[in-house]
């Protein structure tokens, strides 16, 4: 069941809101639910990859398995 959050936001930031969701063709809320959707996803995924190499051995195995450096296309978190 979804929950309802309200959050205030300076003149600013909502006008932003407002030009990005009109760029998407998307009413500045179920924009602004998106996008907070997307960064708690991306923030429980990055927690998740921490956790999951901080148990003993897993770094070493995954540099095993898939190499010690980045590839190519990989970004600073």
């Amino acid at each position: 069941m979804a929950k309802e959050i309200r959050i205030e936001v300076d003149d600013e930031t909502y006008e932003q809101l407002q030009r990005l969701a009109a760029d998407d063709h998307e009413d500045p809320d179920q924009y602004a639910s998106r996008r907070l959707t997307a960064d708690l996803a991306r923030t429980r995924f990055l927690e998740g990859s921490a956790r999951f190499l901080s148990a003993p051995g897993m770094r070493e195995e995954f540099a095993r398995r898939f190499g010690p450096e980045p590839g190519p296309s990989a970004t600073a978190a």
